[in-house]
């Protein structure tokens, strides 16, 4: 089955090896997606829920550009920076998948890969 690359556009996707997402047949896997915008500087430093807001804009317009929408999502992954982000986090992934309801996993870890980042969230959707 082929891989259908959905790039974002990140200087780092050729360094790296990676793209936003990859969809396989009716499957789509989103990868980690950090706070970032158009002029690839973090959005909403300090603020977990405006950046919380951003990574699922990202991973919405990877989805679309997929074939899929946020109503295929399956699961998702919310990585945190800081644990005590977690309800500004989780009213914001409400936002978006409030009627969805993916099976959704969220952990606090040490750091990202910028400072500026308190969170990053993976996304994978199954179309039917």
């Amino acid at each position: 089955m082929a891989h259908q690359l959905i790039p974002s556009g990140s200087p780092y996707e050729g360094l790296i090896g990676f793209s936003r997402a990859v969809r396989v047949g009716n499957f789509v896997a989103v990868a980690g997606t950090a706070p970032i915008g158009p002029d690839r500087k973090p959005v909403g430093v300090g603020d977990p829920a405006a950046q919380t807001r951003r990574c699922l804009e990202i991973i919405q317009s990877a989805l679309e550009a997929a074939g899929a929408s946020m109503k295929d999502v399956i699961r998702t992954r919310m990585f945190l920076v800081h644990a005590e982000d977690w309800e500004a986090v989780g009213r914001v992934h409400g936002e978006f998948f409030g009627e969805v309801r993916p099976a959704a996993t969220m952990v606090q870890v040490a750091k990202l890969l910028e400072p500026e980042w308190l969170v990053e969230i993976e996304a994978d959707a199954i179309m039917e």
